[in-house]
């Protein structure tokens, strides 16, 4: 019988000695050859969610009993507005309580909550023990699996407490999606969109000519999508691995975005959703600043509206939305900074004046 390894594509990260291979494909959950020549250990620790768990861990304990003698399963709770130190320290809990240690491997099972949690707790864990992800939503197949960010979120801020720390292995499993609802394809496509505008607009072209396909579900149009994403991806955060430059274009539309999740409450819109109406934002921010023309802007709106996604975003009010863009991550000095599209197909971090930015909260809010 053929390894569904074989039909898989591979995108390769470039860290040095600290190299790893994004796996993409289909039927790869139950394929022990997608686990080979990872780390061996006596017992793995999978951590997932409450709604992923009944749907996937059991298929991936059963094809990790090649590697590995012992499972523990850690259910987390599901939702964004669990991405907290409670879910982190239940992680801590179940593992001590099971002798986890220095060489057990932690499975990252779910979607970029569980990916992101699991990766922390891993990072800290015995000041690190090996992982790996396996990503099950298509957010966390084209962003958040890859790249080594893993965090918590703060009540003043996403993603505030976290720590660079690199899986081992992303294996991501196509067949996946189809379990999807059809609201988390749509925000997964707000991070398969960004890729355009920031680094390959010819791939905006081509997402815009296959929305329709990619909201169907359509395995080979994901496939070439998760693969190009991964592809773009794997090439900045090779040269910018701990964001100090590079890295922070692949943070579209995520200042305005994580106010939106930050100031309406976690879990109210998807990361995906506040991404989305975030790049609208970014996009005419970068208009008013004689960047790019209207006409790029009203195309980019009309591509992230047809994905399903929301493109105005709620009135928190313009103070609100100012005092939560101070915390993130990119602002320097009280001075925000937003990644803005330069050029289609090329993005720049720039600091905006408070006036402009409330000129577009007016426009795109209440």
């Amino acid at each position: 019988m053929q390894s569904a390894v074989d039909g898989a594509q591979r995108v390769g990260i470039e860290l040095g000695k600290r190299r790893y291979d994004i796996v993409i494909g289909r039927g790869l959950l139950d394929d022990p050859l997608a686990f080979d020549n990872l780390p061996r250990s006596k017992s793995a620790a999978i951590i997932t969610n409450t709604t992923v768990s009944p749907l996937y861990a059991q298929r991936l304990m059963h094809v990790l009993a090649r590697h590995h003698q012992e499972s523990l399963l850690v259910e987390l709770p599901d939702g964004e507005s669990h991405k907290d130190w409670a879910s982190l320290n239940l992680i801590f809990d179940s593992l001590l309580a099971a002798g986890a240690d220095r060489r057990t491997v932690v499975y990252a099972l779910g979607g970029g909550v569980v990916g992101d949690i699991a990766g922390l707790a891993a990072a800290c864990y015995m000041r690190g023990v090996p992982y790996v992800q396996v990503p099950t939503t298509l957010l966390a197949q084209v962003d958040s699996s890859v790249g080594g960010k893993t965090a918590i979120n703060h009540s003043l801020g996403k993603n505030m407490i976290g720590a660079f720390y690199q899986p081992a292995r992303v294996v991501a499993d196509l067949d996946t999606l189809d379990s999807l609802p059809q609201r988390e394809i749509g925000a997964g496509l707000a991070e398969v969109i960004k890729y355009g505008p920031i680094a390959d607009n010819d791939f905006l072209d081509w997402v815009e000519a296959n929305i329709a396909a990619l909201l169907a579900r359509d395995k080979t149009a994901l496939g070439h999508a998760v693969r190009r994403a991964c592809e773009i991806k794997a090439w900045v955060v090779g040269q910018d691995e701990r964001e100090s430059g590079l890295r922070a274009i692949l943070n579209f539309g995520h200042t305005f975005g994580h106010a939106i999740e930050a100031g309406l409450g976690y879990g109210r819109w998807l990361h995906g959703e506040a991404v989305g109406c975030g790049m609208v934002m970014a996009a005419d921010l970068s208009v008013r600043l004689g960047l790019i023309d209207g006409n790029y802007a009203a195309r980019l709106r009309r591509i992230i509206s047809a994905s399903g996604l929301p493109t105005r975003a709620p009135g928190l009010g313009n103070e609100r939305y100012l005092e939560l863009m101070r915390v993130d991550k990119k602002a320097e000095g009280g001075e925000i900074r937003f990644v803005l599209i330069e050029s289609p197909g090329r993005a720049v971090v720039r600091a905006v004046p408070d006036a402009l930015i409330r000129e577009v909260i007016a426009a795109h809010s209440g």
